[in-house]
């Protein structure tokens, strides 16, 4: 017996996205949030759809994108922890990851993932345009078919 299957596509024309950037690390979230803002163009979303909020740190991402996720139909969370000498990195990482995933599940807003964790600055360097690409687009395009995946799955009850 066949089964359904379902995808989202990566037609932005008629999404709400939320791009929520960390300032800590600027050169790199900059990097990352243009990335992500040539993906939503490319894939046709509006500006006037856009809401781009910036946060002080990676800490701060899941607050401003629960305070934003009721207007939009997902959200891009870009920021960039750069391991140091302390634990501090443990806990920012970790904290990033999940409120932004509690957030996600509470609200049924799809969120994508684009906090760099990395050993260095090289690492997120390479991540945010350089040779390992720009994290920032594919989470803007993870967001993208999210959206839409969403969309088809609540269309088809």
């Amino acid at each position: 017996m066949p089964y359904q299957t379902f995808q989202g596509s990566l037609d932005a024309t008629n999404l709400r996205i939320g791009v929520v950037v960390s300032r800590f690390n600027e050169f790199i979230t900059e990097q990352l949030a243009q990335g992500a803002l040539a993906i939503l163009e490319k894939h046709g979303c509006p500006h006037e759809n856009i809401s781009f909020v910036k946060v002080p740190g990676a800490w701060e991402l899941p607050l401003a994108a629960r305070n934003l996720a009721s207007r939009c139909d997902a959200i891009i969370a870009l920021g960039a922890v750069v391991r140091g000498d302390t634990p501090h990195f443990e806990y920012v990482s970790r904290g990033a990851a999940d409120g932004l995933n509690q957030v996600s599940v509470e609200t049924g807003v799809p969120i994508a993932f684009g906090v760099l964790t990395t050993d260095d600055m090289q690492q997120a360097m390479d991540r945010a345009g350089g040779k390992s690409g720009n994290k920032g687009s594919e989470a803007a395009e993870a967001a993208i078919e999210l959206a839409n995946l969403i969309k088809l799955l609540k269309e088809s009850r």
